[in-house]
């Protein structure tokens, strides 16, 4: 069925609920279209999302999600006790028609709204990043930028940076390591890929977790290596399965990704010795130690380590916010200038302001009280999150909610996880297929729901949908 929406005597959206387009994406599209092309004029009142909802017999969170994104790229805003209006000064870059199609040579890209929706994983809280305060140390350190500067920076990071970075790993993580065995890199992803490329080769075996990150899985066959995957129960990876052969082993021990589990003490030294026997290497992805909710944030494997077997990844992008590109490698000395020369041949050099303002932020103490403060905000996101699906998605059983921005929650045996994302992503939110995580060929149906980038207010409204979702089959 179609339906027209007429909003001031002038056709706005056209919403097709047979489309595969999201609900969200078509209301999205439609009234982007009549801001840019005039039919809805600058402004102009919009109609509340409650009676847009009603109108089209829809929940309201597609509407939010909606006009969530549109505020979010200036082209509509609110105002206090008045109601959402297209905005009186779009920007030029997006009042021209022609900018939602890019040409790069002769072939057209059309550019499409991040995915922003309910449940996005790896997502942190940017509505509650101190931005004026980085905005004033973009600006500091852009004005103070030297002619060297401006040239070719080190292919291992800026040391001021890296001393910054050994630091806080010291403190926070327990992390055994000094500024020499520091890499910076843009995100966690170069990390692996880094990791591929200096230890493997083309049919070496290296072992992952089962279920695990996807990303991981792939940046390590890109070198031609058998990927193994073991199988993770409570108490982490299952060591006495990995074998003496594999070369390197991938393990998100503080927080695992994605059931949520912290590695045991014992499976730990198990990992550590099989490394030291074995002569292989564990890399370990700190993925989301920063945040744990019934105990203090758990030190890295890294830090048992003693013959140096363990190399190290991090990232400030899930921390911070994702566009800053900027992550971290602790890497055993005698590695180093492999791992730099990788580096080099993927990227040259990360951009140098960012890790001028990372280095300030960091070593001024802004870090360590942004993760804080956010560490009792995301306490309240996941209580919000568990609560509305113990009233309205009781179909899902969380496995593990003690640590990170997400939480996996099985679904009943039978239940096809995909469809129900993809149901639910008509719907305007974004989970993941638990189901997806899984490189083997028995897959446990569920979702992986993140929620550290979305208001309380959202989760629940999300909460109600998803349970919507699961009712309707």
């Amino acid at each position: 069925m179609t339906i027209t929406i007429n909003f001031c005597m002038t056709t706005l959206v056209t919403f097709d609920r047979r489309s595969r387009v999201p609900f969200y994406k078509q209301i999205y599209d439609g009234f982007r279209s009549a801001i840019l092309t005039g039919r809805l004029r600058r402004g102009e009142r919009l109609p509340s999302t409650r009676a847009l909802a009603r109108e089209l017999n829809i929940s309201r969170l597609p509407v939010v999600n909606a006009f969530e994104q549109l505020l979010h790229e200036g082209y509509i805003e609110g105002r206090s006790g008045s109601g959402t209006y297209v905005k009186d000064s779009i920007p030029d870059e997006l009042a021209r028609p022609a900018a939602a199609l890019l040409r790069v040579g002769s072939a057209p890209i059309r550019s499409a709204p991040p995915h922003l929706g309910p449940f996005r994983v790896s997502l942190p809280a940017l509505d509650r990043f101190p931005l004026r305060l980085w905005s004033r140390l973009v600006s500091k350190h852009a004005k103070q930028l030297t002619v060297e500067q401006m040239a070719y920076g080190d292919a291992a990071g800026h040391a001021p940076l890296r001393r910054a970075v050994a630091d806080y790993l010291r403190t926070s993580r327990a992390v055994r390591c000094e500024a020499s065995e520091v890499l910076i890199v843009s995100g966690s992803q170069m990390a692996l890929k880094i990791c591929a490329l200096a230890l493997l080769r083309r049919g070496t075996t290296v072992c992952i977790e089962e279920p695990g990150y996807p990303g991981a899985r792939d940046a390590l066959k890109g070198t031609g290596a058998r990927v193994v995957p073991i199988a993770v129960d409570d108490e982490g990876i299952d060591v006495e399965a990995i074998g003496r052969n594999a070369r390197a082993v991938y393990v998100t021990p503080s927080h695992q990704y994605p059931l949520g589990m912290s590695m045991s003490a014992s499976r730990r030294l198990a990992l550590i010795e099989w490394a030291r026997r074995s002569e292989a290497w564990i890399i370990e992805d700190d993925y989301d130690s920063e945040y744990r909710y019934a105990s203090r944030p758990l030190g890295a494997l890294q830090g048992m380590n003693t013959a140096s077997r363990v190399i190290y990844i991090g990232t400030f992008s899930r921390v911070l916010f994702p566009a800053l590109r900027l992550g971290y490698v602790v890497v055993p000395h005698e590695l180093m200038d492999t791992f730099v020369r990788h580096r080099e041949s993927i990227d040259l050099f990360s951009p140098l302001l960012e890790q001028l303002v990372l280095t300030e932020f960091l070593t001024e103490g802004h870090f360590s009280r942004h993760v804080r403060r956010m560490r009792a905000l995301y306490e309240k996101r996941r209580d919000t999150l568990l609560r509305g699906l113990r009233e309205h998605a009781g179909g899902l059983v969380p496995y593990n909610t003690d640590a990170g921005l997400h939480i996996s929650a099985f679904l009943p045996i039978g239940t096809d996880d995909r469809k129900v994302v993809h149901d639910a992503a008509r719907r305007g939110i974004d989970a993941i297929a638990l189901s997806s995580c899984y490189a083997g060929p028995r897959p446990k149906s569920g979702l992986v729901l993140g929620f550290g980038g979305t208001s309380e207010r959202r989760i629940a409204m999300a909460c109600r949908t998803l349970g919507e979702v699961l009712r309707a089959g």
